[in-house]
This record gives structure tokens, sequence and C-alpha cells, in this order.
């Protein structure tokens, strides 16, 4: 028998991470970050820049977890980072020539995890990066060298949960 959230014998937890979602500007990812959000028990989603589609697109997709997901929208990815860089480990989401894989990566208890995501087609900057702790990527094996935004952090928190719950 399939089983509904309603039947499902999940256990809420909540683990100590914040996803900083740098300039995320489609709507359906929006929605869906509140859903992954809400899966995998983080504390946290942090919209940082000036125009995020909160609006009927995103509600679509998010199915309500907007409403019990706590949320924060600043215009400035900056400051969130500069507010989080002593009391959290920065974890970078991106491929670049000095990332290392996820899968190779070992939590660190000793601090909460704030996991940094970029925009669908850029990206983080350079400036961001230069302010993480960390910079991870998830090892791919076909041609192409990106995936969706929100595949990715799933992906991510998926793999820190994991560690987490441990």
């Amino acid at each position: 028998m399939q089983l509904t959230h309603y039947n499902s014998k999940f256990k809420p937890k909540q683990f100590p991470v914040v996803l900083i979602c740098d300039n995320i500007s489609n709507a359906a990812n929006v929605g869906s970050l509140f859903r992954t959000a809400d899966a995998f028990g983080i504390e946290k989603l942090i919209f940082c820049g000036e125009d995020i589609p909160l609006g009927k697109k995103m509600k679509r997709t998010s199915r309500s977890t907007e409403n019990y997901v706590s949320y924060d929208i600043e215009p400035s990815i900056e400051n969130v980072l500069r507010q989080h860089r002593e009391s959290h480990r920065l974890i970078a989401l991106e491929i670049t020539t000095d990332s290392r894989p996820l899968t190779a990566y070992q939590i660190q208890n000793d601090k909460p995890i704030a996991l940094i995501i970029g925009n669908e087609n850029f990206g983080l900057s350079k400036t961001v990066l230069n302010q993480c702790h960390d910079v991870l990527h998830i090892e791919m094996y076909g041609q192409n060298s990106s995936m969706n935004v929100v595949q990715a952090a799933s992906i991510a928190l998926y793999e820190i949960s994991k560690q987490l719950k441990n």
C-alpha cells in the first residue's frame, strides 16, 4: 500500500541548517525550495535578492509549505554571509577548480551549516565563493556540467541530513 503524508511513519526532525539562496528568480524553483526545506527539516530559508517571486506560481509548487517553513528575504547576500560567518559553517554548492566532491566531505558538528546556492543561470559569484569556508560540488557523469538548482540543493541537503542524523 502506498503511504501518504497522513499515514507515513516519518518522524519530524529539524537540522541545524540554513539554506541561503542567491537571486533565485524562477517561481517554480522558489516553491520547490520551500518543499525541499520542509522535506529535509532545515531551520530556515533565506532568499537574497530584490525580486524573489512569491506569487501564485510559487505557491502552486510549494504546496503550502511556505506557511510553515521559516524564511527571510534579504536584499544583500553579502550582509547575510557576514551575519552567519562566525556562527555557521558556510558551504557553497558550486563546481569550481577548487571545489571538493560532496560525497567526500565530512560534516563537522561544531557549528550549524549554511548551505549557499546560486542563481539558476549564473551560479554563485567569485565574491560569494571567496567568503565561504568550503566549496562543494556534486559529481556528475554525463555530458552536462550542471543541474537544476533545486535538484542540486536536494542532493546536498540529503547528504548533509544523512550525516547529521548519525
